[in-house]
């Protein structure tokens, strides 16, 4: 299976022009045969960590004008895996939607969230690819095993972290490398297959990303990694079949 993770400029209260670029960069993913791509975190509206600005962008999933941007962007034969706030009533969440033939089949609610006002999240679905199983983990949620632990479970041999790691100087250098290290330390545990898709570039307010975008094999071994300070896009075909795999128990679990 070809996998693609994106590395993107971070835009905010943009959603046309994201959508934009989501319909260049998935029509260009199925020129290039790539079953499944996966872009940052909260990437369609823009990430913010204040309740009241995420509950302006939010979206519910059966809102019109999102089901006509992902008939728009989503339109050809690659699967997307795209994050944004949703709304489900009065609730709030920090989600990833997974797009395909110009339709939402699914979407996965991070299990963690730093976001104020956003509700965690309680289940985790895994979709088929081919002859891949997938599921999603969103940023923080890598730092508890259990969450991909449980997709591994279920029978993922691929996990898919949307992140936005766009900080305070300060924060974006201590995360930096301890993120990647979280994405070794997922594939190990589990046996899976890990990619990251991150923001890059910085905002009015000060704050900036590097681009931790990568993909892992089940040993730990970094694969693919997107130059820092720049989009990129990462490309890597996976075995055609997902091979058997196994859980190691002892893996240390992140510092929260």
């Amino acid at each position: 299976m070809r996998i693609a993770a994106f590395q993107r400029l971070a835009m905010f209260d943009a959603v046309d022009k994201v959508a934009d670029v989501l319909a260049r960069d998935l029509a260009w993913a199925d020129e290039q045969g790539i079953e499944l791509a996966l872009f940052p975190e909260c990437y369609l509206q823009g990430h913010s960590y204040n309740a009241a600005i995420a509950g302006r962008r939010a979206l519910s999933l059966d809102d019109p004008r999102l089901n006509a941007l992902v008939a728009r962007f989503a339109a050809g034969r690659t699967t997307a895996v795209v994050g944004l706030f949703e709304r489900r009533g009065d609730a709030l969440y920090n989600s990833a939607i997974v797009a395909k033939a110009g339709r939402i089949i699914g979407a996965y609610a991070k299990a963690h969230p730093l976001e104020s006002g956003c509700t965690p999240g309680q289940d985790f679905p895994v979709w088929e690819e081919g002859h891949w199983r997938f599921g999603i983990n969103i940023c923080a949620d890598l730092r508890y095993p259990y969450t991909s632990t449980r997709l591994a479970r279920k029978g993922a041999g691929l996990i898919c972290n949307p992140i936005n790691l766009m900080l305070r100087p300060h924060k974006a250098e201590k995360w930096h490398k301890p993120g990647m290290a979280g994405l070794q330390i997922c594939a190990k545990h589990t046996g899976c297959w890990v990619m990251a898709a991150d923001v890059v570039g910085g905002n009015d307010d000060g704050w900036f990303s590097y681009g931790s975008s990568a993909i892992v094999d089940p040993n730990g071994v970094v694969v693919a990694k997107a130059k820092p300070h720049n989009e990129d896009v990462l490309v890597f075909d996976l075995p055609d079949r997902q091979p058997e795999r196994g859980f190691d128990q002892k893996a240390p679990m992140i510092a929260t």
